[in-house]
C-alpha cells in the first residue's frame, strides 16, 4: 500500500478533488484490471480512450482517478485528480509507485531500426560473463539474471516496466540493459525513468504505419537523446547519416562509434567468413563469433558502451571473442551435405539489404542464394515492394510469402510486394502463401553448397493469422526441410 500523496511526486497537477491522504493498493491503466482500493490512470490510446471507463472501474473499486478531464459527474468518496498528458502521469506515478528503481541499477537504453535486441542481448550476456548480476528487457525476452520471462512488446508498458526494474533490485542486479522502441517513446512508456545512458544503432523505414512520416520517426528516436540528463552518455552510430543528429540538444556526454572514419570507437572489418568475424577494435585484433558488418557495427557499439560504463578495455575484447549469435539473429545451419540455411529478423528493406549483402560478401560467386521472405500484415505497405526488389536483387531464387498475416489476406500482401519484381528477376520469384510450404520448397530447390536465407521472423515462435497466434518457429521447419532434402 502507498499513500496517494507519495506517487504524485513529479506530477504536474491541474487540479485535485477529494483527498490525497488514502490508501493506493495497486496502479493500472486498463480498467479491466481495477480491483479495490486502486489508483486508475485513464490514458488515451489510439484504439481506445480510458475516460469512458472511468465509472466503471468505480463501481469495482477504484478509490482514486487520474484523467486529463473531469468526469460530468463527481463522486464525492472519489479523489479525482486532473494531468495535462496522463500517459506522461502513468510513467511518472508507476515509478513512484515502485520507488524509482530505475535509479537504482545503471540502465542504458538501445534504439534504432535495427540491431537493438543484438545490441541489448550482447551486453546483457557480456555483462553476465564479466560476472555482474544483470537485467534484460528486450523484444525476444525479459531477462533477470538467469531467470527468463516471456516478452510481449519490444518496451514494456510503464507499469510493467517498473515492476520488472523493481525486480531486478530485489535480485541483487547492478546493470540493466533495455530495447527502446519508438512507440515506447512517443506513448511515454519511458516517463519518469532514469537512464545512465542511451546507445543509437540506425535509422531506416520503418513504423511509418504508425508514426506516418519518416521525419516523425526520426523526431521520436531523438526524443530519447533529448530527454537523456547530465551526467549520463549518448552513444551514436555515426557512419549512419542520422546519427549525429540524435546528438543534437541532449545534455548527456557526447561520442560516437564508426567503421568508415574518424569516431570516439573504432572498428575495421579485417576478414567476415561464415566461422566469424575478425575484427580490429581500437587497434586490437579480435576474432568473434558473429558473422556481417552489419554484426561489426553492433560489437563496436556494445564495446563503446562497456568502456562508457568505465569496464577495462582488455576484459571487455576478451569477453567479446566468446559471445556467439542472439536467437533469430543471422543464425546458421549447415548440412551434411553442404547447404547453409540462415534464419534472420530481417523485416525491414535495410535489414535484409544487409544479410544478403553479408552472404553475398561470404559466398564464393558459384553458390545459390534463395531466399524465402513476406511481409507482415496490418503494417507500412510502402515497404513491401521494397522488400521483394531487394530480394531479387541479391538473390538468385525468391519465394514470396505470409510473414504474420494478421487481419490481412496473404496473397494481397503478396501482390503488393510482387509489385517491386521488375520483369528482369520475373522468372527467378514465385509465389507460395503457405509459409511451412514455401521453408519446405525452398530446402528442396538447394543443392551442395547453396545458401538457404529465411527471412523476416527470426527469434518467433507462431505466426499469428487473424488474431490466432498458431506455433510456427523458421529454424525448426528449416532444419527439418534440409534434413530432409539434404544433398
Amino acid at each position: 500500500m502507498k499513500l496517494l500523496k507519495d506517487i504524485l511526486y513529479r506530477v504536474g497537477l491541474i487540479e485535485v478533488v477529494g483527498s490525497t491522504n488514502v490508501a493506493i493498493s495497486s496502479i493500472h491503466f486498463d480498467s479491466r484490471k481495477i480491483q479495490k482500493d486502486y489508483l486508475f490512470i485513464a490514458t488515451r490510446g489510439t484504439l481506445n480512450d480510458g475516460h469512458k471507463y472511468i465509472n466503471d472501474t468505480i463501481s469495482k473499486g477504484a478509490i482514486a482517478i487520474v484523467c486529463e478531464e473531469f468526469p460530468e459527474v463527481i463522486n464525492n468518496n472519489i479523489t479525482y485528480i486532473k494531468v495535462k498528458d496522463s500517459s506522461l502521469a502513468l510513467g511518472i506515478i508507476s515509478s513512484n509507485y515502485y520507488d524509482n528503481p530505475s535509479e537504482k541499477i545503471k540502465l542504458v537504453g538501445v534504439t534504432g531500426t535495427n540491431g537493438k535486441t543484438t545490441t541489448a542481448t550482447l551486453l546483457f550476456n557480456l555483462f553476465k560473463k564479466l560476472n555482474y548480476k544483470v537485467g534484460l528487457l528486450s523484444t525476444v525476452k525479459n531477462q533477470i539474471n538467469n531467470e527468463e520471462l516471456a516478452s510481449t512488446h519490444t518496451t514494456p508498458d510503464a507499469i510493467e516496466l517498473n515492476a520488472l526494474l523493481n525486480e531486478m533490485i530485489k535480485k541483487g542486479c547492478t546493470h540493466c540493459f533495455m530495447e527502446v522502441s519508438s512507440h515506447a517513446i512517443v506513448q511515454n512508456r519511458i516517463a519518469g525513468i532514469s537512464f545512465v545512458g542511451a546507445v543509437f544503432t540506425n535509422i531506416t523505414h520503418d513504423h511509418l504505419d504508425y508514426h506516418k512520416t519518416f521525419e516523425e520517426y526520426i523526431k521520436a528516436k531523438k526524443g530519447f537523446f533529448d530527454s537523456l540528463p547530465n551526467g549520463a552518455f549518448a552513444l551514436t552510430n555515426k557512419d549512419d547519416k542520422n546519427g549525429m543528429l540524435m546528438l543534437q540538444n541532449t545534455k548527456a556526454t557526447k561520442k560516437s562509434y564508426s567503421l568508415r572514419g574518424l569516431a570516439d570507437y573504432k572498428c575495421k572489418v579485417v576478414e567476415n567468413q561464415f566461422s566469424g568475424l575478425h575484427l580490429n577494435i581500437d587497434n586490437q585484433e579480435v576474432w568473434t563469433k558473429l558473422i556481417g558488418s552489419f554484426n561489426a557495427y553492433n560489437l563496436l557499439a556494445v564495446y563503446a558502451t562497456a568502456l562508457l560504463l568505465k569496464e577495462d578495455k582488455t576484459n571487455v575484447l576478451t569477453t567479446l571473442s566468446l559471445l556467439g549469435a542472439v536467437e533469430g539473429r543471422f543464425q546458421y545451419i549447415r548440412t551434411d551435405g553442404g547447404i547453409v540455411g540462415i534464419v534472420d529478423y530481417a523485416h525491414t528493406p535495410d535489414a535484409l539489404i544487409n544479410v544478403l549483402r553479408t552472404i553475398g560478401d561470404i559466398r564464393t560467386g558459384n553458390e545459390k542464394v534463395i531466399t524465402v521472405v513476406g511481409c507482415g500484415g496490418d503494417r507500412d505497405v510502402t515497404k513491401r515492394p521494397m522488400m521483394a526488389k531487394i530480394a531479387c536483387d541479391l538473390s538468385d531464387k525468391v519465394i514470396l510469402t505470409s510473414d504474420n498475416p494478421r487481419s490481412e489476406v496473404p496473397e494481397q500482401i503478396i501482390k503488393e510486394m510482387q509489385k517491386g519484381v521488375d520483369a528482369v528477376n520475373y522468372r527467378k520469384t514465385i509465389s507460395i502463401a503457405d509459409r511451412s510450404e514455401a521453408i519446405k520448397t525452398a530446402c528442396s530447390f538447394a543443392k551442395q553448397g547453396d545458401i538457404v536465407l529465411i527471412a523476416g521472423k527470426g527469434h518467433e515462435k507462431y505466426q499469428e493469422i487473424n488474431g490466432v497466434k498458431f506455433p510456427f518457429d523458421d529454424l525448426k521447419v528449416l532444419q527439418e526441410n534440409l534434413n530432409l532434402f539434404d544433398k
